[in-house]
């Protein structure tokens, strides 16, 4: 029967031990059995080095023959032989080491399991003694081909490991202290599969519930159109573009960093004094921590710059516009930063300063910037109410101050006594010469969808006139006219018979002002023209006259050879219906012309004191069929 490997093994490790330690005389029950020295007491783990060391230079060649033997029992006494190998099936795959420690181990807890607890007597330590070949070089071989084995799977010609039986309650717990050599190791549960790895990417930094005056925080940036041109706007958004630009080190990590804002990389920024932080998103799954900080101000910077805010009330309104003026951040305390001034940090392994990643941060603060300069406020210690506060009660106790400093000013006005002293006031100087005529108004050009050129030079020119007669006369000659008689002497001040562009739209706007049709205006302007505010009235207003002037003109009228005229009121009316004579308030004679049967009359001629001479200005209309 061939001997398998957990025997060879176990039968190694047994003469390994009884070389080392030969069996004591027989002694009685009283007397304890002696042990080797403390001091020359090795750890199990050495009896079992050296035993493998043995096995493996005992193993004989693949191709040797094998015999069999059989194990002896630990209890029956043996002579001890030269340890067989058990016969591989396959004679050009010998078993490893390792493989020859498993199965030790495998049998050594079996027979433990097996092995009543009464039974188990702690074996003395066997000497260690230097085997032959037992060189340092030869050690570091074995040692290294042990720890190559001891990571290999069993192979399939160890024989399947039989059930495990339940250990009973009742054992006994192992002491402390060393283990025996025959005491088993327990045997190690099985290892679980390990959970697949999932990168954990952290969550936003937008948590607005965290932010206060100390500490903001930005959305992120959604991705820029492609072609876009610069990331910052402002002159104080470039200043920082070109701190970040001019103190890099590498031309195409900055071009990278570019890649990733455009992209929109960059996940929420949180700024806080001295210190800008984002999580951006790289080619990994996981973002990388990104930090650009900044040195802070120190109080004696902070008191220099709010004096000079306060001091000009300008300062304090373009930061409340979200401006910056170069004056503010480049006066005594320098706010922008310079080209080393910033200092990245990411957490990539990329050592470059500053890497893309830092880059693409920085390029998305300057929109920042350009969208609140209080962010670079905060960058350099304080917050913006913090600001606003200082700069309040700074100008408050300035102004406290400089009307304190200020001298009271007299009141303006004249003393009582001296206003009711009696006094005699110098004459009136002579009053200018008036002129000759108006001056001729300025030419007005003419735009598109702009006013009539003419109509303005008309308005200038009547406004000039009643300006001179105001000053001649010292009234307003046209002061009592309504605004229907005012729109008839602009409209008949026009020259023209209403039938151009210019003369019609004047017409309309006129007559709508006075709610009256451009064609009433046109009548009204020919009676004007015939005979002033006294011809409009004669147009407009019938009246009984009395007798004396208008009863002798029927007569005059058939002395003259014409046929008698139908009297109505002050109007004289020709049988035919196309000649009117009316009688004006100012004894003055206007006749009137209409198609015959229609009663449409339109003043006609010059207003004469004789009827007969006021018709004589219409020729042959006059005369009888």
């Amino acid at each position: 029967m061939t001997p398998r490997p957990s025997e060879e093994a176990r039968r190694a490790l047994r003469e390994g031990r009884n070389r080392a330690y030969p069996a004591p005389e027989p002694a009685s029950a009283e007397e304890p059995r002696p042990g080797p020295p403390a001091e020359h007491r090795d750890s199990p783990a050495d009896a079992a080095r050296a035993a493998l060391r043995r096995a493996v230079s005992q193993q004989p060649a693949p191709d040797e023959a094998t015999t069999e033997s059989h194990p002896t029992t630990p209890s029956t006494p043996s002579t001890p032989k030269a340890p067989t190998t058990p016969k591989n099936p396959d004679p050009h795959h010998p078993p490893s080491p390792a493989e020859l420690a498993r199965e030790a181990l495998r049998a050594a807890r079996r027979e433990q399991r097996h092995q009543p607890p009464g039974d188990r007597t702690e074996q003395p330590r066997a000497k260690r003694h230097p085997a032959p070949g037992d060189t340092p070089a030869a050690r570091a071989r074995a040692l290294r081909a042990l720890i190559g084995d001891a990571f290999r799977l069993p192979t399939g010609t160890d024989d399947p490991e039989p059930a495990e039986t339940p250990r009973p309650t009742h054992a006994p717990q192992p002491p402390d202290g060393p283990r025996p050599l025959n005491e088993a190791l327990p045997e190690p549960l099985p290892e679980a599969p390990p959970p697949p790895v999932t990168p954990r990417t952290p969550r936003s930094m937008a948590a607005p519930s965290r932010d206060g005056d100390h500490r903001r925080t930005f959305s992120a940036f959604p991705a820029r159109e492609p072609g876009a041109d610069g990331f910052a706007e402002t002159w104080w958004g470039n200043a920082w573009v070109s701190a970040l630009e001019e103190g890099a080190l590498d031309p195409k990590r900055l071009a990278r960093g570019r890649g990733y804002a455009d992209g929109g990389n960059v996940d929420a920024i949180t700024v806080t004094p001295g210190l800008v932080l984002a999580y951006v998103k790289g080619s990994r799954p996981r973002p990388y921590r990104v930090q650009v900080r900044l040195r802070t101000l120190d109080d004696a910077d902070w008191e220099r710059f709010l004096d000079a805010a306060a001091e000009r009330p300008g300062h304090i309104a373009a930061l409340l516009d979200k401006q910056m003026p170069h004056s503010l951040a480049e006066g005594g305390v320098r706010l922008l930063p310079g080209p080393r001034d910033l200092d990245p940090r990411c957490s990539c392994p990329d050592s470059g300063h500053p890497c893309k990643h830092a880059a693409a941060l920085c390029y998305q603060t300057a929109r920042l910037l350009d969208a609140d300069p209080f962010v670079l406020l905060l960058l350099r210690g304080r917050g913006e109410r913090e600001l606003l506060d200082a700069l309040s009660r700074r100008s408050a106790a300035r102004a406290a101050r400089a009307a304190q400093d200020k001298e009271p000013a007299p009141l303006p006005g004249v003393r009582a006594t001296d206003a009711l002293a009696a006094r005699r006031l110098p004459p009136l100087p002579a009053p200018l010469p008036v002129p000759a005529h108006p001056e001729q108004p300025p030419v007005y050009p003419a735009g598109p969808g702009g006013p009539d050129p003419f109509a303005l030079d008309q308005l200038a020119t009547d406004a000039a006139a009643r300006a001179h007669a105001l000053l001649s006369t010292g009234r307003d000659p046209l002061a009592d006219l309504t605004l229907w008689q005012d729109a008839v002497r602009l409209a008949a001040a026009r020259p023209g018979s209403g039938l151009t562009a210019g003369t019609r739209a004047l017409y309309a706007s006129l007559s709508s002002a006075a709610g009256r049709t451009p064609a009433e205006l046109a009548r009204a302007v020919a009676a004007w023209r015939q005979g002033g505010l006294e011809g409009l009235a004669v147009l407009e207003e019938p009246w009984d006259p009395p007798a004396g002037r208008f009863d002798r003109a029927r007569p005059l009228l058939l002395a003259a050879d014409l046929p008698p005229f139908r009297p109505w009121r002050n109007r004289l009316t020709h049988p035919r219906g196309h000649v009117q004579l009316r009688l004006g308030r100012d004894g003055l004679w206007y006749a009137y012309e209409s198609e015959p049967g229609r009663d449409d009359w339109w003043p006609r001629g010059t207003p004469d004191i004789d009827p007969v001479g006021a018709l004589t200005g219409l020729g042959g209309a006059t005369a009888d069929e």
